[in-house]
């Protein structure tokens, strides 16, 4: 392939962004255009640099799935190509409903990494393997299992959500799980997402229906 992909990497661990840069000029046929480690950085690199190919985060300030779907909402073309280490089917689909390109594990090797930003250059979409195969179940899990809203947590949140709804405050359930007070804070923020409550006593009752159904 002729020409140069030019890539903008938006990540809130320099470390990281510096090896990603570091592996695709080792490889060649790739220039970086712009670093960044947040969402604002994020837009004013698309803004300023127009690269052919954005990657970003999702847990960085801002977040990076609002990111993508403010910038793809204000630059319809521009390729996405989210480089993360989550893994939940809740954030591969909303990315692709913003209307990424990609979505890769941040295990991916160099090589892969940059065949991956090759095919998307050219037009064509991503996901890695192991997602893709656990979305697709998901979606053609019993209609029932889908209709259970706290079937969308994980076992840590279905955990977490337990405890709340027993009546334990944020520090009683980290005390409890032997986790920082902050991560019960970010997986209680995931919960009322996917649960699409407004707050935690609104999610506590849910497990607790969900409990009484159940016996």
């Amino acid at each position: 392939m002729t020409g140069i992909i030019h890539i903008a990497i938006v990540d809130d661990h320099p470390l990281f962004r510096e090896g990603v840069a570091r592996s695709l000029a080792e490889i060649g046929g790739f220039e970086v255009v712009g670093e960044g480690g947040n969402a604002e950085d994020a837009e004013r690199l698309v803004a300023a640099k127009h690269p052919d190919i954005l990657l970003l985060d999702i847990s960085m300030p801002g977040g990076g799935l609002a990111a993508a779907a403010s910038i793809l909402a204000r630059h319809s073309g521009q390729k996405i190509v989210m480089l993360t280490v989550s893994e939940t089917n809740a954030d591969v689909a909303q990315a692709l409903n913003a209307g990424v390109r990609g979505y890769v594990l941040k295990g991916v090797g160099s090589k892969m990494l940059a065949e991956i930003l090759h095919d998307v250059f050219a037009g064509e979409s991503y996901v890695s393997p192991t997602l893709s195969a656990r979305l697709l179940s998901d979606l053609l899990q019993p209609a029932n299992r889908r209709a259970d809203p706290l079937g969308l947590l994980t076992d840590r949140e279905a955990g977490i959500l337990r405890l709340v709804a027993e009546g334990l405050s944020n520090k009683e359930v980290a005390g409890r799980l032997a986790l920082q007070e902050k991560t019960v804070k970010h997986h209680m923020t995931r919960v009322l997402s996917k649960l699409n409550v407004r707050n935690r006593t609104e999610a506590a009752l849910l497990m607790r229906e969900a409990k009484d159904r159940t016996g």
